[in-house]
């Protein structure tokens, strides 16, 4: 009686194993087993954010590119020196190489959702709660962006690169929204989870 005591003064709890009641015991026991499963999600739930920022991130730049870009071609089409079209044409390739760098630089361990990438995040212990990440291509080719054809010696070129530009645009916008929605989703799940952790393991205690 003196060692049950002791042990329960040092833990706090009356239940401290089967013996001392074996209803609570499991059913603490259980509750515990599903906090720690939670814990697990919570992990995956938090690389799934940092990997969905790190896409968000990408996306950010490469929009500022291509704006660039259009500034490079209306540049362009506002001269009629063929000279410096073609150095705008150089300057157009330029920042269609640094398009496909950033989009091939912003992946997360491994998971790339700027080109093409899936990424699962599942949000309980069975994993029959999930939500799928769909990753598209934001490289230069993905996002139709075309060459700069003949140099932008004519304005037909021009206007064509033009016409790929306000394309890639309307794509990184509409991919944006919906990664920023998958981003909400997560957070949300994540807060969901700390709070159901919070609840089994307080149940538990008072067990």
């Amino acid at each position: 009686l003196i060692d049950r005591t002791q042990e329960r003064l040092s833990t706090g709890k009356q239940v401290n194993s089967a013996l001392d009641n074996p209803t609570n015991f499991f059913a603490a026991q259980a509750h515990m087993n599903r906090a720690a499963d939670f814990a697990v999600r919570k992990d995956g739930m938090a690389e799934g954010i940092q990997t969905a920022k790190a896409a968000d991130a990408g996306i950010t730049a490469i929009s500022a590119l291509v704006s660039a870009a259009k500034g490079l071609a209306e540049a362009a089409l506002g001269t009629a020196s063929t000279s410096d079209r073609s150095s705008f044409a150089v300057q157009f390739s330029q920042i269609r190489s640094q398009i496909d760098t950033l989009a091939s630089d912003s992946g997360y361990r491994g998971t790339n959702l700027l080109t093409g990438d899936t990424l699962t995040v599942n949000f309980n212990e069975a994993a029959t709660a999930k939500l799928t990440v769909n990753g598209f291509t934001a490289t230069s080719a993905g996002l139709s962006i075309g060459t700069a054809t003949g140099n932008w010696s004519g304005t037909g070129d021009i206007t064509t690169a033009q016409a790929g530009l306000g394309s890639a645009e309307a794509t990184l916008r509409s991919q944006s929204k919906t990664l920023a929605n998958n981003l909400n989703i997560i957070s949300t799940r994540q807060n969901f989870t700390d709070q159901m952790i919070g609840t089994l393991q307080t149940g538990a205690d008072n067990l």
